[in-house]
């Protein structure tokens, strides 16, 4: 009895057409490819839950990759643009601190250029009026040294007053007075009856001071006391 039944099994087979076989394939390569996503779904359904977390989170890890770069990039564009402007306001602060710089240093070369023409304005009048002392002639002529000695008095005042607007005063002591090594010099030691020890018996300069400043000491004779006398 088997061997009668795989006889006639045989001859099924045999007995199927080539027509029939090439309907067999048509129907399977028409299979629904829901079978291989079924088995997809099944053979991920088998993973391990950390590595079905893994494979959920991927395109959410994915977006917040790109978002981060997005926002890295957006900072380093913002820094770049206040790096470029704190370099401009470093250089406009260092080429207006040069110029200052170089302004001041012009005044302050002026100042010392030009320090005295306020002075030297003065005393032109001054030499004006030597000039015209000079040019008097004195041969045949009445009242001449009158005059001479006239025009001197007006070129002192002149010249005092020219002292007097820059503040340059006279240091002019008097006989009689103490020394005082600040103001005065002491050109010699003369014995003096009338005069004390250590005060000024005779005036041989004047002095001069600029504000508070000593320009030139006056210079003096100081007395002492006579020989036998303490």
């Amino acid at each position: 009895m088997t061997v009668g039944k795989s006889e006639k099994t045989n001859n099924d087979a045999a007995s199927e057409t080539p027509a029939t076989a090439s309907l067999h394939e048509t129907e399977a390569s028409q299979k629904p490819e829901g079978d291989d996503i079924g088995e997809t779904s099944s053979r991920e359904d088998n993973l391990p839950a950390d590595e079905q977390d893994a494979a959920g989170s991927q395109p959410e890890a994915g977006s917040a990759v790109d978002s981060g770069e997005e926002e890295e990039a957006d900072e380093l564009e913002a820094l770049r643009a206040e790096n470029a402007q704190l370099r401009d306001e470093s250089l406009r602060a260092y080429a207006d601190a040069e110029n200052a710089r170089k302004r001041a240093q012009t005044e302050i070369s002026n100042a010392r250029r030009f320090a005295l023409e306020g002075f030297a304005s003065e005393l032109l009048n001054v030499r004006d009026s030597l000039d015209l002392a000079k040019s008097v002639d004195l041969d045949g002529a009445e009242g001449v040294v009158e005059r001479v000695v006239e025009g001197l008095e007006l070129t002192l005042k002149q010249l005092d007053s020219a002292f007097e607007r820059f503040s340059v005063f006279e240091v002019s002591p008097e006989v009689g007075d103490k020394l005082d090594p600040e103001s005065h010099q002491a050109m010699t030691l003369a014995p003096s009856s009338d005069v004390a020890p250590n005060h000024i018996c005779q005036v041989i300069q004047k002095g001069y001071r600029l504000h508070d400043r000593l320009l030139r000491p006056a210079r003096v004779i100081v007395a002492k006391a006579p020989e036998g006398e303490d």
